[in-house]
């Protein structure tokens, strides 16, 4: 928990729920009681919520079933070794956030053969990592081998293919050659990472919005509450001016790099490069695919930032139009599932158009066969019925 930078209400819920757990003596916890304790509590003075809508940004994949969770799960562990290392001494528990993933990968994460490769890679060569900077590499490397293991197979999607990364367009200063041997260049890789995997870089516009303490809390909550409020309306405010504000016209100031994080100034006046955390498997797997489809489909990211730093509000705007797009293609989509008669969505669960499309014909065939051999017959009862019979003698 000390090395995950959420919201303040997502932290509070987590450390909650944690030391409720750490003080359960019991020997058995029963899921009702578990359930109760996960709820969101919004009334309390310190806000403890854990969002409840799934919105994937930079792991959205071309359909349902691509990217999402798994990309948001690997997205999580790079930035908490990545915080772990920049936040604690070097050599000091070198394996805490590695032994804490491989325990979740094994007890809890869903898909168990994928469990099983985890745990080989672990059992291998996670305890030769003996720093923090090590355990940066160790994972960095090892989500590489399985990109390259599964491209090419059913879970990738082909929008966006696994490859190795990062790319040469996102880091050139990663990538040598050894007597004509691509290598990588560890510290710079290292250094790419830290920087990559930022607080600062986590992009909080897609997230729900954080709920306000209850009132009567005393004066420092109101004044909290208060302040929160102005700062929203000020963000708001400096987005409409912004986006009103045309290039080369008379009082229009200079084209500045635009700041994906809002409601932070410090952060603004810095100058920093921000980046969207999301984004990194959308540049993870960035090919020639992805620029074919950009064309329809554009995020906001460090690359179209500084390439296109006039363009930024007009790219925000297509982003919140796509999204809006999507999920009123999802509601259409359920709408039409609802229509569906119960037997049509049982007999249809699990079959694609090309399996549904062989059974009709395997049908008709059929049918066709059962009528010819049935006309057969027919004619040659009626032949036989047909002979003149012979006197007996």
């Amino acid at each position: 928990l000390q090395y995950f930078p959420g919201r303040p209400c997502v932290q509070t819920y987590l450390q909650t729920l944690d030391a409720w757990l750490r003080n359960w003596t019991e020997p058995e916890l029963p899921r009702t009681v578990l359930k109760e304790a996960m709820k969101n509590n919004r009334d309390a003075s310190h806000p403890s919520v854990l969002p409840t809508n799934v919105t994937w940004v930079g792991c959205q994949g071309s359909e349902r079933h691509f990217r999402g969770y798994p990309c948001g799960l690997w997205t999580i562990f790079h930035l908490l070794t990545v915080q772990a290392a920049q936040n604690g001494p070097d050599k000091e528990l070198p394996l805490e956030v590695l032994s804490t993933m491989r325990c979740y990968v094994r007890h809890f994460f869903g898909c168990q053969e994928c469990a099983e490769h985890f745990e080989a890679m672990a059992a291998k060569s996670m305890d030769q990592v003996a720093s923090r900077e090590e355990a940066v590499l160790w994972l960095w490397s090892h989500h590489n081998e399985v990109n390259a293991r599964l491209a090419g197979g059913d879970t990738e999607d082909p929008m966006f293919p696994k490859l190795q990364w990062p790319p040469p367009d996102m880091c050139p200063q990663c990538h040598k050659e050894e007597r004509g041997v691509h290598a990588w260049e560890q510290p710079a890789v290292v250094a790419f990472l830290k920087a990559h995997f930022s607080p600062a870089n986590i992009y909080m516009d897609y997230a729900e919005p954080d709920p306000v303490p209850a009132a009567g809390e005393g004066p420092g909550a109101r004044l909290g509450t208060e302040s929160l409020r102005e700062e929203r309306v000020r963000g708001a405010e400096e987005e409409k001016e912004a986006e009103a504000r045309v290039p080369g016209r008379p009082g229009s100031p200079e084209p500045r790099r635009p700041s994906i994080v809002r409601l932070n100034p410090r952060l603004r006046e810095g100058g920093e490069d921000i980046v969207d955390l999301d984004s990194f498997s959308e540049q993870h797997f960035r090919s020639q695919a992805l620029r074919a489809a950009a064309g329809r489909r554009r995020r906001i990211s460090k690359r179209d930032t500084l390439a296109l730093a006039r363009g930024a509000a007009a790219g925000r705007e297509r982003r919140r139009a796509s999204g809006a797009l999507l999920r009123a293609e999802e509601e259409e989509d359920a709408g039409e599932g609802l229509r569906r008669s119960p037997w049509l969505r049982v007999l249809g669960l699990g079959f694609s158009r090309l399996d549904i499309s062989l059974c009709v014909a395997l049908y008709l065939l059929s049918s066709m066969c059962l009528l010819g051999m049935y006309t057969f017959f027919r004619l040659r009862t009626r032949a036989r019925k047909g002979r003149p019979g012979f006197p007996v003698a």
